[in-house]
């Protein structure tokens, strides 16, 4: 099934909103003014754009009515690349994909499909077409872009080539261009069109053992238009990303059919439940809305930056998101926060913040969701060991004595604890050893 426009903005939406942090923008000019604002940014995961800007040469004048215009452009005037672009059969295949695919969307092309690249691949010939629209209407604000034309990746099936994820052209630049597809039943192949920049590519990712996300990039090396590459299988989920230099969130290669394969199955549509659990003590430090003074944390250059994968495409873990705010000893805000993608383990991240300083990630770890006690992290400086174990009963002790309450859900224990006593709501308690 193919995915349109409109179904990739559904996607994207269901896809990013749960790595979205919680208070906004206003919210946090109101309550908190302007320098808890700079100090506070949101936890935001980079979201694709589906139009795509298309470099024009030379001066573009477009008519106030939206009028159709000739558009100079590479990816409609230039010569076909690719080593298969003098295989008349298969351009002829190609076009004739695209012409069926056009009727599909409703008309309103004007001239004939360009095949910008036709080239051969491991998963078989494949093709990107680009083709004028027949009026130039404006299609985002507030730039004003107007819509010049349609393009898409045409992959190779058993019955022929077949048109990919259509795109919008306009006539403001190249971001958001999707420069690259996967291909083959295992998606093992990718295709990267040479937009005539550097680009990074990255096969995978990996966690450190504190839970941190780390990346390898290395060149791709085009020819004739496009880079093929050999990548592992990335049949529901995607280790692979691409960059324009410097490689950062910003810049981005877009993979045309990312989202639909995160939606393969239905998986993409997770909405794990929320879990905020404020400790006691911690009003007095953060006021009576602790999440109206987080306002957020910038997932790129924050203070989480190492526990996000900036340029890579994920989809949300269906574990239960826990945020808990507390307050530590010595007068700071305590705030713990988790992560998850896809079916990878989640991680905890504890951070602190004294006064209008910036919060500083000081401890993290994997949550062990079939622990007793899947949270437990050591704070610096003697400030105490963080835990969480959702639905049941806290309780600790130093060496031998006495055992302490320590409450429900979450609790930050004193840095001499030794040992804490979890009772699961209707269960027997078990008794978990501090980590060291």
């Amino acid at each position: 099934m193919t995915m349109e426009e409109s179904d990739v903005r559904t996607a994207l939406r269901r896809v990013t909103d749960d790595l979205t942090g919680p208070p906004t923008l206003l919210d946090d000019v109101r309550r908190g003014g302007r320098r808890r604002l700079l100090r506070r940014r949101a936890v935001l995961a980079a979201v694709c754009a589906v139009v795509v800007a298309v470099p024009v040469g030379g001066a573009l004048h477009l008519s106030g009515d939206g009028a159709a215009v000739e558009v100079a452009s590479p990816l409609f005037d230039g010569p076909t690349r690719g080593d298969l672009a003098g295989d008349e059969a298969y351009l002829r295949r190609v076009r004739e994909a695209w012409r069926q695919r056009a009727r599909q969307l409703g008309g309103g092309f004007r001239g004939d499909p360009h095949v910008v690249w036709a080239g051969d691949t491991p998963a078989g010939p494949a093709a990107y077409v680009a083709q004028r629209t027949a009026d130039n209407a404006v299609v985002s604000w507030p730039d004003g872009a107007r819509e010049i034309g349609k393009a898409a990746f045409v992959e190779p099936t058993a019955a022929g080539p077949r048109v990919m994820t259509t795109e919008t052209l306009v006539d403001t630049g190249t971001d958001g261009h999707s420069q690259a597809a996967l291909l083959g039943p295992a998606r093992d192949v990718l295709v990267v069109l040479d937009a005539g920049q550097p680009v990074e590519f990255s096969p995978t990712f990996w966690y450190t053992a504190d839970g941190r996300i780390e990346r390898t990039f290395q060149r791709v090396e085009f020819r004739d238009g496009a880079a093929v590459l050999p990548v592992p299988a990335q049949r529901d989920r995607l280790t692979v990303a691409l960059a324009r230099t410097p490689v950062s969130r910003a810049n981005v290669v877009h993979i045309a059919n990312a989202m639909n394969i995160l939606s393969d199955g239905g998986r993409g549509s997770t909405s794990p439940r929320q879990l905020t659990h404020t400790l006691p003590g911690a009003e007095g430090i953060w006021g009576a809305e602790p999440a109206a003074q987080v306002g957020a944390i910038d997932h790129e250059t924050g203070p989480l930056a190492a526990y996000f994968d900036s340029v890579g495409v994920h989809r949300a873990g269906e574990s239960p998101q826990l945020t808990v705010y507390g307050a530590t000893p010595d007068g700071r805000m305590l705030l713990l926060k988790t992560i998850q993608y896809d079916d990878d383990p989640a991680r905890a991240v504890a951070l602190l913040a004294r006064g209008y300083a910036p919060f500083e990630a000081v401890a993290s770890g994997f949550v062990d969701r079939a622990a007793p006690l899947p949270v437990r992290l050591r704070l610096p400086d003697g400030q105490g060991v963080l835990v969480a174990a959702e639905g049941a009963t806290l309780g600790y002790r130093i060496g031998a004595g006495r055992w302490h309450d320590a409450g429900r859900d979450a609790a930050l224990l004193p840095a001499a604890a030794t040992e804490v006593r979890v009772t699961a709501a209707g269960g027997a308690a078990t008794r978990v050893p501090v980590v060291p």
